[in-house]
């Protein structure tokens, strides 16, 4: 375990933390315990997952909260698995989890732990417990112990088998341990209080017989601590002076004290928990078990399907680490729990790719120009800007020839009063290029479906020319029809048509989006694209941000849309 500090260092930057006001309350909790010189001087978090499913955004809010403020106090940061669960953990899970945290920057170093690492000292430890008459094997069933656990306004009644002796306890662990006993017919239980107002102190279950061919131990061990008992257990093993964790565990910090309290741990580590109110985004949910029914019954592509909030899908959908992490710090940490808006993470990532993103011309539906007055077979290069935001990254080149292919949407035959695109006998602007007008409309005699329009260029209004240059009203994108690659490109919308899906106790995949994916197979998109590299990102002029999907081949390039570029949650705060 590296826990080499600095402490010439923590002492200076405890000073100037003092000098300022912390940014959120878990800050001030810490600076309180450093001025009281609490844990030597040391500030030590931990992120313990359950590698159960693939962590979502609520989750990197954690990530980045817990190794933060490690940062932050040049202290340290483990990451933990707790896999206490053989049922529902998987290697598949504990690799993306590590995967998504090294995506987000962060580092554990050496410090990746596992809850497993500490079966033999957790059961060792339930034997003190059951020695010092704190803990009883109990022989009621699930059922039954929820029965006597009573209600929020009625106490719970104790079990039969609470008064077993220290000595006929220890026995009856031992032989759950051996495996002389089936799946629930036995439980180890906290001997506390019944009549406790706080219902996670009636005498709560510290470990179950569960038999399932654990990922890391295989079937050494029939019986497995609950997490409320392995957590507190493994802080205190691993140093953490600050257990960070969310809302929902309020009510379980006095069992958690209780435990640290009440087993001899080597050291006189004593963590502290702290809880923070999670994270719930609009638009979606964040419980991993309904995540994992939105994969499991095919609702979506699986655990990266650019819809979902994990982590994975997002990487895949094309937000960066840098968008991730500034919607964590815009929300902040808070006591209460609130609904936050999904426009504001899009906000996110629309900021981050406005500025680096390099701009390209994609038609998505195409329809195609021919210019009766260019000359046939001649193709001429134009220069494009790669990124108005960012002069220095320069410009490319792109083709224009005498067919190209622009928006349907584009163009109208019978255009309303205030539409300021292509329609017969008008003119508008090609980006880069010339100003064009519209002649001929060519149809399907059968279908009446418009197949192509006649237009011609004047080339004298060439775009970076001191030639002459009318205005016009309309400018548009375009690509050359002969240079054009084809492309997929898949456009994602909100994967719940209501803001809270569970609202009122419905169920949430009846408010499922029939319209969240829309499949685009016959796009068109230019040259410079050839050779994109999956991941990269892109803004299509007019069209929003895009990124190169992993089902990307050499036959064929698909584009996700990352955001549209409207932005509503910066329209929706300016007119606040």
């Amino acid at each position: 375990m590296n826990n080499t500090i600095n402490y010439d260092k923590v002492r200076e930057l405890h000073m100037a933390v003092k000098k300022q006001d912390p940014s959120n309350f878990i800050e001030h909790v810490i600076n309180k315990d450093l001025e009281e010189n609490k844990n030597d001087g040391r500030v030590h978090t931990r992120f313990p997952p359950e590698p159960n499913g693939y962590i979502h955004i609520g989750h990197a809010k954690s990530i980045c909260l817990n190794f933060g403020i490690a940062e932050n106090y040049q202290g340290l940061c483990n990451l933990r698995f707790d896999d206490t669960n053989p049922s529902k953990e998987d290697v598949e899970y504990v690799d993306s989890i590590k995967e998504d945290v090294r995506w987000l920057g962060y580092d554990w170093d050496d410090r990746l732990y596992y809850a497993s690492d500490y079966f033999d000292r957790l059961y060792d430890y339930a034997g003190q417990l059951i020695r010092k008459g704190l803990a009883y094997v109990d022989d009621l069933s699930p059922d039954e112990i929820r029965e006597y656990r009573g209600t929020l306004t009625e106490p719970g009644k104790e079990s039969p088998y609470r008064s077993r002796s220290a000595e006929e306890n220890a026995l009856l662990f031992e032989k759950m341990k051996a495996g002389e006993y089936k799946d629930g017919s036995k439980v180890l239980r906290a001997k506390i209080d019944m009549a406790s107002g706080n219902l996670n102190m009636r005498d709560p279950v510290l470990y179950r017989i569960q038999r399932g061919t654990h990922h890391r131990s295989g079937d050494k061990w029939c019986i497995y601590p609950m997490y409320d008992f392995a957590h507190p257990i493994s802080d205190a093993l691993e140093g953490i002076t600050h257990s960070i964790c969310t809302l929902e565990f309020e009510d379980h910090r006095p069992l958690y004290n209780w435990i640290v309290e009440n087993i001899d741990i080597e050291g006189d580590s004593r963590p502290k928990q702290i809880e923070f109110a999670r994270l719930n985004l609009s638009h979606t949910v964040m419980s991993k078990r309904k995540l994992r029914q939105l994969v499991e019954e095919g609702h979506v592509r699986g655990w990266n399907d650019p819809r979902m909030p994990t982590v994975s899908g997002l990487r895949r959908r094309g937000y960066t680490p840098e968008s991730v992490k500034d919607f964590c710090e815009r929300i902040g940490v808070a006591k209460g729990n609130s609904m936050v808006d999904l426009a504001l993470l899009e906000h996110c990532i629309r900021q981050d790719l406005n500025n680096n993103a390099p701009r390209v011309m994609t038609v998505l539906r195409p329809l195609k120009i021919v210019f009766e007055n260019y000359p046939e077979g001649q193709v001429e290069m134009l220069e494009a800007e790669n990124n108005p935001e960012k002069p220095e990254t320069g410009s490319r080149q792109i083709p224009f020839s005498k067919e190209i292919y622009i928006e349907k949407d584009d163009f109208l035959e019978e255009p309303p009063k205030k539409f300021f695109r292509l329609a017969p006998g008008r003119e508008v602007r090609l980006k880069h290029a010339y100003i064009i007008k519209c002649k001929e409309v060519i149809k399907d005699e059968q279908t009446g479906e418009i197949l192509e329009l006649r237009c011609t260029y004047d080339p004298e209004t060439k775009s970076g020319t001191n030639a002459t240059v009318r205005k016009v009203k309309g400018t548009l994108h375009w690509v050359s029809a002969s240079h054009a690659i084809d492309a997929e490109v898949r456009l994602y919308n909100h994967l719940f048509v209501k803001e809270n899906p569970e609202e009122q106790g419905a169920d949430f995949k009846d408010n499922l989006n029939p319209d969240s994916l829309e499949i685009l197979p016959a796009c068109k998109v230019e040259s410079s694209l050839k050779k994109a590299a999956v991941s990269s990102r892109y803004q299509f002029l007019r069209k929003g941000y895009f990124c190169v999907d992993p089902d990307t081949t050499e036959e064929k390039l698909v584009f996700n849309r990352i955001v549209s570029l409207k932005d509503t949650w910066a329209k929706l705060q300016k007119n606040k």
